[in-house]
């Protein structure tokens, strides 16, 4: 068992360990940066990222009242930052409920069982859409997208083992080597 496994309690917690590169239980924006870098994101969207994620879920997961200048995000609280729009697949404390994938694949993994094309990805996502909000459907939008862009395989399928591995976080410990191999090749 590796260091954020024995760290962290829920998935959902796990899933954001990699971005906290200096392993606080904190994450600044300059670690999301960091952290869509090794993942192989551009400087500017590894930015925007860094930015658009921390400014909104910091308040949410910090221990007071008064909001931090700094956009922490304090990963013991992330499950107070879910929002309506998400894909159902962590309860309410951040526990991955894998049900729901099963679930999600059996109705829109149309093509093959277990990936997803552009088409049915894009129908999925959209399912999630229970909130009116602009704000609240363009996050969805938003962390869907990082993930089809970071995921999608030479064909332009992302892979049912790649989406739990989203909800865990393992994946991305997974494409950061594959990057660093890619850096090294180059």
């Amino acid at each position: 068992m590796d260091k954020r496994e024995t760290e962290y309690i829920t998935a959902l917690q796990q899933h954001l360990a990699f971005f906290d590169r200096n392993k606080d239980g904190i994450i600044y924006p300059h670690e999301t940066y960091i952290g869509f870098r090794a993942l192989g994101f551009s400087v500017i969207l590894s930015l925007f990222s860094a930015f658009m994620i921390n400014f909104f879920l910091s308040y949410k997961t910090v221990d007071s009242r008064i909001p931090s200048l700094l956009f922490p995000i304090h990963i013991k609280n992330i499950h107070r930052a879910m929002h309506p729009n998400d894909s159902g697949g962590y309860d309410t404390e951040g526990r991955a409920l894998n049900h729901v994938l099963n679930e999600l694949f059996k109705e829109f993994a149309t093509t093959f069982p277990d990936r997803l094309s552009r088409d049915e990805f894009t129908s999925m996502r959209k399912s999630f859409y229970k909130d009116s909000s602009k704000s609240g459907r363009f996050a969805s939008w938003l962390e869907w997208e990082f993930a089809y862009m970071l995921l999608k395989d030479e064909d332009g399928y992302i892979g049912k083992e790649n989406i739990q591995g989203i909800y865990d976080g393992s994946i991305f410990y997974y494409m950061e080597k594959k990057q660093k191999k890619k850096y090294h090749k180059d």
